[in-house]
């Protein structure tokens, strides 16, 4: 039997995703989550062999979600859900572990077709992204002056994570985490914390 959760903030598209798995005998759906805090409590209870979660959620978002499922459930399989098809969404998650990529402009029948892609071991990448997810990166724009650690960071403070929630979500200390806020600072030629935040918000999944 593959259980499965699924965290989506859209009733209407839980609804049809439902829908879709009623009737399939090999899979069984644990639970429903509106948001990454409720999608990590899910896993830890109920541990389901596939996540299938949106990347822009409230509270904790899809990728850190992801980051901390594969951190102490490494065996589970993460399948984004998103609208997102820009290169660096996908490559985030990517790097946070996930095991497939889908867009909700799909047919939902595809949803099927990658769980059980990635429950037989192979990774599933949806036909009509429009960007190759091993590819490498396009024209070197500011992104590239950060660090794999320091998008992570950046991506929990779009969020309005404290620099103490970035320590414990990403399980370094807190000194640390200030040491790269002040390095992505000075890379990105901003003046303070504001505009480190600002920054964080307007490039949250294009940094």
């Amino acid at each position: 039997m593959i259980t499965l959760a699924i965290a989506e903030d859209h009733q209407a598209l839980i609804d049809g995703i439902y829908l879709l798995l009623e009737y399939e005998e090999e899979i069984e759906i644990v639970g429903f989550a509106n948001d990454g805090e409720a999608l990590i409590e899910i896993v830890n209870h109920k541990q389901p062999k596939v996540v299938l979660t949106d990347i822009r959620m409230p509270k904790i978002d899809g990728i850190a979600a992801c980051r901390l499922i594969k951190k102490k459930f490494p065996h589970i399989k993460v399948l984004a859900f998103t609208m997102f098809d820009q290169e660096e969404a996908v490559k985030q998650m990517m790097e946070a572990g996930a095991d497939g990529y889908l867009l909700k402009n799909s047919e939902l029948k595809n949803v099927l077709t990658a769980i059980k892609s990635v429950i037989g071991g192979k990774p599933y990448f949806d036909a009509n992204l429009t960007i190759d997810p091993d590819g490498e990166a396009g024209p070197k724009r500011k992104k590239s002056l950060l660090s794999k650690r320091e998008r992570e960071i950046l991506l929990l403070i779009g969020q309005g994570k404290t620099s103490s929630d970035i320590s414990s979500m990403l399980f370094i200390g807190q000194t640390t985490v200030e040491t790269h806020r002040k390095n992505m600072i000075r890379k990105l030629g901003l003046k303070g914390k504001g505009e480190l935040l600002r920054y964080a918000l307007e490039k949250k999944y294009d940094f």
